[in-house]
């Protein structure tokens, strides 16, 4: 699928930009792990395309700030569920 890690960073980095992913879905959509997208994105592509890195990175904050909204957001829909399971017996 790439040839070279340099380009598989550019291709990450432009997946993470359009689709404005998360590292867990982009690490899914390509078949590689979230810290193989991590890497290539925080580490690689700084050193090859500092411009596409700046994008990139915008994302990848912005996905930082809203990770504990998420995770409240997921576990508030776990327990929902739970509770309209207990109801529904």
């Amino acid at each position: 699928m790439f040839y070279d890690t340099d380009d598989r960073a550019r291709k990450l980095a432009e997946y993470l930009i359009t689709q404005k992913s998360t590292v867990r879905s982009t690490a899914a959509a390509f078949g590689i792990s979230k810290s193989t997208v991590h890497k290539d994105i925080s580490c690689r592509l700084r050193r090859i395309d500092h411009t596409l890195y700046t994008e990139a990175a915008k994302i990848l904050d912005t996905n930082k700030s809203e990770r504990h909204i998420r995770g409240g957001n997921a576990t508030k829909r776990k327990y929902e569920s739970v509770k309209e399971t207990k109801n529904s017996k």
